[in-house]
């Protein structure tokens, strides 16, 4: 019996739990639109898909890992990013991406018609929207995955995490879909540094919200 199946699976429940459960989530967001009837109450923006989904994605990807971390696993978000860390290293590295980034974003967003046309209509509701979309989505990659996986795998859950954050942006512009799997590695970077989902989650908020105001042409 042993030739054929094997020898006995050891799994970690937790890493189980974790890879599961953030599968589903994401392809839950992927074919529902929109997952809650009552994401509609409380939609002040347009009736776009992109300010729609922005409670249900708070639901998905920020209160079910939240539920999972404080109930099932009976740990302190703490130990999953949710804190603001070393804050002196975030803000430094916080303000030197946005320098970094802004010349890249600007060229990128003016020189591609893909971007125009996908992130144009996405201007109402600024900044707001893009900060509620994006706070369950950075606490799923940057807190959740990257502090949950790197007890098992270490500095390779910076990787482990990138993954299906750039399969979640299938269907974006190439070129952004394309670089996602290098930016999330620096995202997950940033949120290892400093401990903290909280930093990448600035730098994203300045990423999508730029790349928004210049696909609209709103600065020259």
């Amino acid at each position: 019996m042993r030739r054929i199946f094997g020898e006995k699976l050891l799994l970690d429940w937790k890493i189980s739990i974790l890879t599961i459960v953030s599968t589903l989530v994401l392809l839950l967001d992927y074919y529902h639109y929109p997952l809650l009837p009552w994401t509609k109450l409380f939609s002040s923006w347009e009736s776009t898909e992109f300010s729609m989904k922005v409670l249900d994605r708070t639901l998905l990807y920020f209160i079910i890992p939240m539920f999972i971390i404080t109930v099932v696993f009976r740990e302190n978000p703490r130990n999953y990013g949710f804190t603001f860390g070393d804050w002196k290293a975030g803000i430094v590295i916080t303000l030197g991406a946005i320098i970094l980034m802004t010349p890249i974003l600007w060229l990128v967003g003016r020189g591609d018609p893909s971007m125009q046309n996908y992130y144009k209509p996405m201007l109402a509701g600024i900044p707001m929207s893009t900060l509620l979309d994006l706070f369950g989505w950075e606490f799923l990659f940057r807190g959740w995955l990257l502090f949950g996986y790197a007890r098992k795998f270490g500095p390779d859950a910076l990787w482990l995490q990138a993954v299906p954050f750039a399969l979640a942006h299938i269907g974006k512009p190439e070129l952004e879909t394309l670089s996602t799997i290098f930016g999330g590695f620096a995202f997950g970077w940033v949120a290892w540094r400093t401990k903290s989902f909280v930093y990448p989650l600035l730098i994203h908020w300045f990423v999508s919200t730029f790349t928004i105001v210049i696909a609209a042409g709103l600065l020259g």
